[in-house]
């Protein structure tokens, strides 16, 4: 008998192959990535790490298979690893390719996994750390005090100005006078593109200081060669999650510039040894046993974005983006920042229609268009009842879409913001089930012309 589950399961993938999701951290992932997510490799315990000879030589496909051949020495607690190893360093090299990384730690199982394993790596508790402020747009994990971190770590936080750019000045001035352990550039709700130079000539006012770069939402668009990468411009440490514009499987990764070795000696606390403090970080400093079968899935991940056809990907998703938020803007849309610079889109819909974001969340759901209510840093608290709602085009854009789709969404978009004037209230939206049944009706259409890859 079908477990009940598996009806669920089948629930959801209907639900993604009807509607469209506009959440700018979701995306879709290929056959080869859920294949191996769901492979044998979850049968196996693999605490420790492959070893990192050869890695950083490799520089073509030829090399990749005699990694994928020879069998080195390890550091693990477990036996049986010699496939493992393998896996693991194929993850690790196509992720400092991808990069320009020195070194890259594939194990985090998550991004906030990534971003307090750096934190453990460089800091003490009670040390600074100067982020982005989550109403300007900055992560949970970038010092809320709803964290464990922001219990462990004293976070100062910066913000943006009126265009929605980070205020650099202030950023600087706290620098200067706080002298934190780390600078952190890194976002979830930020539509512009930073002025890494300037960030690394202020850090280095700052003795000592990592410099730190969440490019989560960003990743792809780095892989792709359309977003600046922080590690050119002299940022020690790069987290990101596997999955958003990266396209991969959900996961943490961490890239960074300096020494490698054996992570079962502790190094000198530099930052020339960062690589090998955050080895120690993640396994044994925060995390037990690796998914095996999610890095083989982010393995494959990499390797995908490393093909020419990646970067036209990442393209396709800024040019969407921006082709959106212009039919927003003329169907008269507020937007933070006027605009976007990436794959993300801010609106201000209390300001352009006199409603909050999740009246709007909630009645596009009802139509199969997906996003979340966002906070704004206009907002003061609120944060079940935001000003705002976030989306974006990484998930569209895996599916085909282009310039002619971008104008039909925006107008889906109006008419269902025209609804949510009449009504209200989300009580009140039970009493247009007819005029969101027909624009539902229409999303079913279109999106079933383009299929969700992997699903079938």
């Amino acid at each position: 008998m079908k477990d009940i589950v598996f009806n669920l399961i089948d629930e959801e993938k209907k639900r993604q192959s009807e509607g469209l999701e506009l959440i700018p951290s979701e995306n879709y992932v290929s056959a080869d990535i859920l294949k191996a997510m769901g492979s044998i490799l979850t049968n196996k315990y693999s605490e420790g790490y492959p070893s990192f000879e050869g890695i950083g030589d490799i520089k073509d496909e030829w090399d990749e298979k005699s990694i994928a051949t020879k069998i080195l020495p390890n550091y693990r607690y477990y036996g049986g690893q010699d496939n493992i190893d393998r896996i693991e360093r194929i993850a690790i090299d196509r992720a400092c390719r991808l990069f320009h990384a020195d070194h890259a730690n594939v194990q985090p199982h998550s991004g906030a996994n990534a971003n307090e394993a750096v934190y453990f790596a460089w800091c003490e508790p009670g040390d600074k750390i100067l982020a982005m402020s989550l109403p300007a747009g900055g992560h949970l994990t970038h010092g809320s005090p709803v964290t464990r971190s922001a219990k462990i770590y004293n976070f100062i936080s910066y913000g943006v100005i009126e265009d929605g750019d980070i205020n650099y000045d202030e950023l600087e001035q706290k620098a200067i006078a706080e002298q934190p352990k780390i600078i952190l550039i890194g976002y979830s709700a930020f539509m512009k593109i930073p002025d890494f130079e300037r960030i690394t000539k202020i850090a280095k006012k700052v003795p000592g200081c990592l410099l730190m770069a969440d490019m989560a939402h960003v990743a792809g668009l780095i892989a792709g060669g359309v977003h600046p990468n922080p590690l050119d411009y002299g940022f020690h440490v790069m987290t990101t999650t596997t999955h958003k514009t990266l396209r991969g499987p959900r996961g943490g990764l961490i890239l960074s510039k300096g020494n490698i070795a054996s992570p079962l000696k502790k190094p000198e606390k530099s930052l020339e040894n960062i690589p090998i403090l955050i080895d120690r970080a993640v396994f044994p400093g925060t995390q037990g046993g690796p998914l095996e079968h999610i890095i083989a899935a982010k393995a494959i991940a990499f390797g995908e974005a490393l093909k020419p056809n990646f970067k036209t990907y990442a393209k396709n998703i800024v040019e969407n983006a921006k082709t959106l938020a212009s039919e927003l803007i003329k169907l008269g849309f507020i937007l933070q920042g006027n605009g976007t610079d990436n794959h993300l889109i801010l609106i201000d819909v209390q300001k352009s229609f006199g409603f909050d974001g999740k009246i709007y969340e909630k009645a596009l759901d009802k139509v199969g268009l997906t996003l979340n209510a966002n906070s704004l840093p206009t907002d003061k608290g609120a944060a079940f009842r935001p000003s705002g709602v976030r989306l974006g085009t990484p998930a569209i854009t895996t599916r085909g879409f282009g310039e002619s789709e971008m104008k039909t969404l925006a107008l889906w978009m109006k008419q269902v913001a025209s609804i949510c004037q009449k009504a209200k209230s989300e009580e009140n939206l039970s009493n247009f089930t007819t005029e969101l049944g027909s624009i539902h009706s229409e999303v079913r259409t279109l999106a079933t012309k383009f299929p969700v890859p992997g699903i079938k």
